[in-house]
Formats: C-alpha cells, sequence, structure tokens
C-alpha cells in the first residue's frame, strides 16, 4: 500500500542555503546560472556507449553524452590526467552495465587510485550494483560517492532493466557500500516503471534502512530514441507528495533534486516543488528556479559538479 495519503501539506518555508548544481555532462546555461564550466567536472564512461542491459528509459543515451575511455590506446589515469590538466577538479567515472547490472570499476581501481592520490581530484562513481570486491576497491581509493539506482519493484528490473535481479540485491548493495564505508548516494528515479509510481516508496524505505551521504530524487525523462520516448511522467503534484515525504522520513538528510526531469514549464513546476518541500539542492535548475528560491527567502550557491559535491 502507498503511504503517499501520510504525506502532510505544509510548505518547508524556513530559510535555507539551497545549491545548485550543473554537473559536466552538457554545457548548462540560463540567466540565473551564467557561470558553469563544463571542464571543471568531467563525465567518463569506462565502456564508451557499450551496455549489455539497453533499458528502456536509457538505451545508452546516457552514455553517449560522457567521455568515451579510449579503447586501443590510453588509461583512465591518463584520461582522468588531461582533464585535469584542462582544469577539472572532479570525474565522475561511469559506463554501461554487464548482465548482472555491474559496472566494470574494479579493473579501473588502480587508476582511480592515482586519480585521487596524485591528482587530487574528487571521484564519483555509478557503479550499479557492485559486488564485494568493487565495494573493498572504492572504499581503498576514497571516493567522493557512490551513485546507485534503487529501484523498489521487481517488475521495473525485469521489464525496464531487462535484468535478472530482485529488490533484495539493490539493498544488499547498500549494505556492502555501507559496510566498506563507501559514501553511498542512492537515486530514486520516480516514474520509471514507464510513468507509473510502482516502487519509489519501498525504495524509499530501503534508503532509510542504510547509511547515505545524501539522497538524489531523479524524475523519469522521455528520450528521443528509445522505449519510453512517448511515456509521460508522473504529474508534478505527485512528485511534490513524493518529495515531501522523503523530507519527512529522512530529516536529517540531505536531499536534492538530480538531473534528469522532463524540460519546459513541467520543469519549472517540479524544481518549485522540490524547493516548497525543502528540498536541499537542485541540478540543473529551469529558468525561474533561483529567483523563485530566493522570493521564498532562501540564499543561492552554485557548484559545477554532480550533486553533494562540495569543493575542497
Amino acid at each position: 500500500m502507498s503511504t503517499e495519503s501520510a504525506v502532510s501539506p505544509g510548505v518547508h518555508s524556513a530559510p535555507r542555503e539551497l545549491v545548485f548544481y550543473a554537473p559536466g555532462l552538457r554545457t548548462f546555461k540560463t540567466s540565473e546560472y551564467a557561470a558553469h564550466d563544463a571542464g571543471e567536472f568531467v563525465s567518463i564512461s569506462v565502456t564508451g556507449d557499450a551496455c549489455a542491459l539497453g533499458c528502456d528509459h536509457c538505451d545508452t543515451a546516457v552514455l553517449r553524452g560522457m567521455t568515451a575511455l579510449p579503447r586501443a590506446r590510453g588509461s583512465l589515469f591518463e584520461l582522468c590526467a588531461e582533464a585535469h590538466a584542462r582544469g577539472a577538479r572532479g570525474v565522475l567515472v561511469s559506463g554501461g552495465c554487464d548482465r548482472t547490472g555491474r559496472v566494470p570499476l574494479l579493473a579501473h581501481a588502480d587508476d582511480l587510485r592515482r586519480a585521487r592520490s596524485e591528482l587530487g581530484l574528487t571521484i564519483r562513481v555509478h557503479p550499479g550494483l557492485p559486488d564485494e570486491a568493487t565495494c573493498k576497491a572504492l572504499a581503498a581509493i576514497g571516493i567522493d560517492g557512490a551513485m546507485v539506482d534503487i529501484i523498489g519493484h521487481a517488475d521495473t528490473i525485469r521489464s525496464v532493466y531487462h535484468l535478472d535481479a530482485s529488490v533484495a540485491d539493490y539493498e544488499s548493495a547498500l549494505e556492502r557500500l555501507g559496510r566498506h564505508g563507501v559514501p553511498a548516494v542512492p537515486h530514486i528515479v520516480l516514474g520509471l516503471h514507464y510513468g507509473t509510481m510502482l516502487g519509489e516508496w519501498t525504495a524509499l524505505d530501503i534508503v532509510a534502512r542504510h547509511p547515505r551521504k545524501l539522497l538524489v530524487l531523479v524524475v523519469l525523462m522521455p528520450l528521443s530514441g528509445t522505449g519510453m520516448a512517448l511515456v509521460q511522467p508522473p504529474a508534478p503534484d505527485a512528485l511534490g507528495a513524493f518529495f515531501r515525504l522523503a523530507r519527512e522520513k529522512l530529516p536529517d538528510t540531505r536531499i536534492v533534486l538530480g538531473c534528469a526531469r522532463p524540460m519546459g514549464r513541467t520543469k519549472l513546476a517540479i524544481d518549485r516543488h522540490a524547493i516548497d518541500a525543502g528540498l536541499d539542492g537542485v541540478a540543473y535548475p529551469a529558468e525561474g528556479t533561483v529567483t523563485y528560491a530566493r522570493e521564498q527567502g532562501h540564499s543561492a550557491r552554485f557548484i559545477n559538479a554532480c550533486c553533494g559535491v562540495g569543493w575542497p
């Protein structure tokens, strides 16, 4: 049974600092956020645009926007060193999954360690469903965070991710990260099941049971050329209700509205719901979002990196 009915209608209006993020997935500019440097935080795919899953909502579209690790020459460390020489302060290291849902980061652990220790780069990773060895290696590197989608319904895992895994496998991934002391940055994709809110409340319960650096909420973003190109995402009011529930369930956790969500006027409506619900930040804010935040009495800070990254 959905717990959405337990959400109170109150608006979290106490003045606070809101952080607006713009990672290096694409160049970003609005009249309110004009100082974005996409080279400050670089996104790298260790598999290029290859992924064994071909998920219905993405089908490698997100990977195609990242810098691909050269297959014939060069190492991940060399790619990080080149980015650092051009002014990068941090990197997101991601990639496509294998058939078990794991991104092959373990083979690059030594390069990541060198990028952290020799270059001083802030390192975020997308590990997929990391196994024990991967979690142990990530802990030794000292990464800033491991970003893991948490899926709360078996039908979504099978139908959307095409993955032979269970909801328990996603909880186990968070448990392993926590046990090894890796900062977990769980993501919940609202409307992931073809625009329907299905397992999101279960995913939130899973997140609440495990250590986390912050929680990132994103919204299904219909992408051209994918199996969900024509899917209608959840309505902004439904999203706002979930934002408020997450805020109430995790009162001491930083919660951020992440990169993915529908565009246009809908995006601004979603951003306003996030601010009113008491969330702590917004990635790629819609035109008018920063102004709205300031009108509510909040201050604004801007960081050219993934959600929750704070430069030393």
